[in-house]
């Protein structure tokens, strides 16, 4: 019993059939307060106990943010693994998205997409669970700012890169886009899922009136989810979204 509880305090989904995400725009860990402060980021992250991770505006050796590598020293703080992409050459350093697992991380893949006001990418890692469900792939997006016809573009880019896959994937980040625009009603259209149930506004933080950040996901097997964003107003530009996916099945629960 006591190594029951043991294991589910410090990997609660390693024994119930479910995954822990969440996607967090960190504006390279500078808050509304205008703090740079990767620590306070990281206690964001930890207390939703998380599997995966998606991570957008990550500097890696930029003079702004003190020439760290961000996504390595979050995934100390975190004790999880970590893969970084690059969008930029900046400051010295580099710009771009990471992820974080706390999954055996068995592939990565940079998908680069086309370019606006700045380089994109879409960073994948394949990874496997223990239990449900299974193998799959977890991929960070961060589309265009400015341009909804390039943002559809992207994605469709994306979609391209990820053809093929005989498992499930799943999809996070900032899309810089509303629920209903042309780039993620591409998504909706060949069979993507949006993980949301009602509206979740994510910009900006101190006070949300726009709802730009999300979950998709393709191929999984019958789940249930609960998805909620992180009332967090200080710790960067964005708030941070979670979602729970549950196996639909005779062992599980729906998440509350």
């Amino acid at each position: 019993m006591r190594i029951f509880i043991f294991l589910t305090l410090i990997f609660p989904s390693l024994i119930a059939d479910e995954l822990r995400l969440v996607a967090y725009n960190i504006h390279h860990g500078e808050g509304m307060d205008g703090k740079l402060d990767l620590e306070r980021i990281a206690r964001v992250i930890a207390a939703e106990k998380p599997d995966l991770v998606a991570l957008q505006e990550v500097d890696k050796g930029c003079k702004r943010s003190g020439s760290i590598d961000q996504a390595a020293k979050l995934a100390k703080l975190l004790k999880m693994d970590h893969r970084f992409g690059k969008f930029m050459d900046y400051q010295g350093g580099e710009y771009g998205m990471a992820i974080l697992s706390r999954l055996p991380i068995e592939e990565t893949v940079v998908h680069r997409l086309p370019e606006g006001a700045e380089p994109r990418i879409a960073l994948e890692v394949l990874v496997k669970s223990t239990s449900w469900p299974g193998k799959f792939s977890f991929v960070g997006i961060h589309n265009d700012w400015m341009n909804e016809a390039l943002r559809a573009e992207q994605i469709k880019a994306l979609q391209v890169g990820l053809k093929g896959r005989d498992y499930p994937v799943i999809l996070a980040g900032d899309f810089n886009a509303k629920p209903r625009s042309d780039s993620l009603m591409k998504l909706e259209k060949n069979g993507w899922e949006m993980l949301r149930e009602g509206r979740k506004n994510t910009w900006s933080a101190s006070r949300p009136t726009v709802e730009i950040d999300f979950f998709f996901s393709k191929g999984l097997p019958a789940f249930w989810f609960k998805d909620s964003v992180i009332a967090e107003k200080v710790a960067s530009d964005h708030r941070p979204i979670a979602v729970v996916i549950t196996a639909n099945n005779k062992k599980s629960t729906k998440p509350e």
